[in-house]
């Protein structure tokens, strides 16, 4: 089996294999969901200063929701921050100058994660916006017409909502069909008795044997530049922050307090990006992959490859 994100961004796009996508986010989100369309996963900045939304697909449901996916391999120390950003970006741009505030989507943010995102011992986490009264500890519901309206039943419901699968987490002991699909994600491959919906399309079209010639040339130049990346990240990030503690345990000695081992550590994780630019332009990967693993802006790298 070909991985889930080079599948995701190649063959997944077209209207014939949606149901593979569909099959995915109705285990995920517990209810039938049918794709109406897949958007560009990239909005246009209307400022030269605006940052871009940036997310690996973009999906439009039929129920008008919006559903935002992404995979990351490597560590982002904002990843959650980007989460947040990228959902108020979808909202934004799906809002046109003077529409009515009933018009803002419903947004799912799916995260794809196979490093360590915060600490916990699951490997799927869900977040909802709860409104809850400090003194009844009642959740907040919507009136008859609000429901009507909104096609929800409490106020939590048309807030964005987030997932994360960590997917690194998971034993491989699939005990039910969204277990399936993470060993799928985790391994690249679907064992012969599992019935999760969208796996057995995936089975029959994103076999590596039945990929053409200039499919398999392009996966496996794919596969080799995301090794290398996650290499020269490894070693940076090692570097980086090894730097940092020294750095910092040397101005904690010097200064006796802890502002001096936080500023070393902060400096080991700007060296940490450094290198990974460097090492990345070296290797001729594109700037938006560079930006998209290290989190920093097009003019950032720029200017530190210029040095």
């Amino acid at each position: 089996m070909v991985s889930f994100d080079w599948a995701m961004k190649r063959l997944l796009r077209q209207k014939a294999n949606y149901e593979i996508l569909e099959g995915f986010l109705s285990e995920l989100l517990r209810r039938k969901i049918k794709i109406k369309n897949i958007g560009e996963s990239e909005g246009n900045p209307k400022h030269k200063k605006d940052k871009t939304n940036k997310v690996d697909i973009l999906v439009e449901a039929d129920k008008r929701e919006i559903v935002l996916i992404e995979l990351q391999y490597t560590t982002v120390d904002e990843y959650f921050h980007r989460m947040i950003y990228g959902v108020s970006k979808a909202i934004t741009d799906y809002m046109k100058i003077g529409m009515h505030y009933s018009n803002v989507r419903k947004i799912y943010s799916v995260n794809i994660v196979y490093f360590d995102l915060g600490q916990g011992d699951d490997y799927v986490y869900h977040g909802y916006t709860n409104f809850k009264g400090l003194h009844t500890n009642t959740e907040l519901k919507l009136s008859a017409f609000q429901k009507k309206l909104y096609k929800k039943k409490v106020a939590g419901d048309i807030c964005p909502e987030f997932y994360i699968i960590k997917v690194n987490g998971f034993n491989d002991n699939a005990k039910n069909t969204l277990d399936e699909w993470i060993y799928y994600l985790k391994n690249n491959i679907i064992e012969d008795n599992f019935t999760a919906l969208g796996l057995k399309k995936a089975k029959e079209i994103l076999q590596y044997d039945k990929l053409n010639e200039q499919e398999k040339k392009q996966y496996c130049r794919d596969a080799d530049d995301k090794l290398l990346i996650e290499g020269h990240y490894r070693t940076a990030q090692f570097l980086g922050e090894e730097k940092g503690r020294k750095e910092g345990l040397k101005k904690g000695r010097e200064e006796g307090r802890e502002e001096g081992r936080e500023e070393g550590r902060e400096e080991g994780r700007a060296d940490q990006k450094k290198e990974i630019v460097i090492n990345s332009n070296r290797l001729g990967i594109p700037l938006e992959t560079i930006v998209a693993i290290t989190g920093l802006t097009r003019e950032e790298i720029l200017k530190i490859i210029e040095k």
